[in-house]
């Protein structure tokens, strides 16, 4: 399998974007957590590095998310089984081109990435509307009353987050709390590794 120094070197060849860069280790960050909670703990780099690499198309390639990143991915030696588990958050999405992903989510970790991923845009977007700017100190009911308001980061899809949480077979509140949760605990780590980066967002 990819390394973790090698999925982080081949995600930074195709982005450079400090905001793209802390969302993806935002993300592994995440699915860490997530496996660790739900009993997976010896996959929890695996789901780690699934997460880091989920998004790397979509720096350079926007209109073609999901479609390019097998071709970065297998250039990079990414095993199928991770492409698979990448492109599946995509699934049911139209993306630029007019093409709408048709890989499904089939793992656990395949349905939590898909699950998550549109949420920590949403959670961190409230975020920094805090007087904190941080997630450490927000509390879930504020994020219900974000994620209702319609007009607060409506690029987040409430629609994937809530068949995310369907997928799952959870309640959305149970995805909410648990996503703002991992991110809670990882928000430190995510800001020491963006400054070894010499990143600022």
């Amino acid at each position: 399998m990819i390394t973790r120094d090698e999925a982080f070197a081949l995600l930074k060849q195709y982005n450079q974007d400090p905001f793209h860069i802390r969302h993806a280790l935002t993300v592994e960050a995440v699915m860490k957590w997530y496996a660790d909670e739900l009993g997976f703990e010896e996959e929890a780099e695996y789901w780690g590095i699934v997460g880091l690499l989920h998004d790397i198309d979509f720096e350079r390639y926007p209109e073609e998310h999901c479609l390019k990143a097998p071709e970065l991915l297998k250039d990079g030696g990414v095993s199928e089984d991770i492409i698979h588990a990448v492109c599946s958050h995509g699934y049911g999405i139209t993306v630029g081109n007019g093409v709408t992903i048709d890989v499904k989510p089939e793992r656990e970790m395949e349905k939590v990435l898909f699950a998550a991923d549109e949420l920590t845009g949403l959670i961190w977007a409230a975020a920094l509307m805090r007087p904190s700017r941080s997630t450490k100190d927000m509390e879930l009911k504020s994020l219900k009353k974000k994620f209702k308001s319609k007009g607060f980061a409506a690029g987040c899809s409430r629609e994937v987050i809530r068949r995310g949480a369907d997928q799952l077979g959870w309640d959305l509140e149970k995805l909410l709390s648990m996503t703002l949760q991992a991110m809670a605990s990882s928000e430190d780590a995510v800001h020491a590794e963006m400054e070894a980066e010499g990143l600022q967002d």
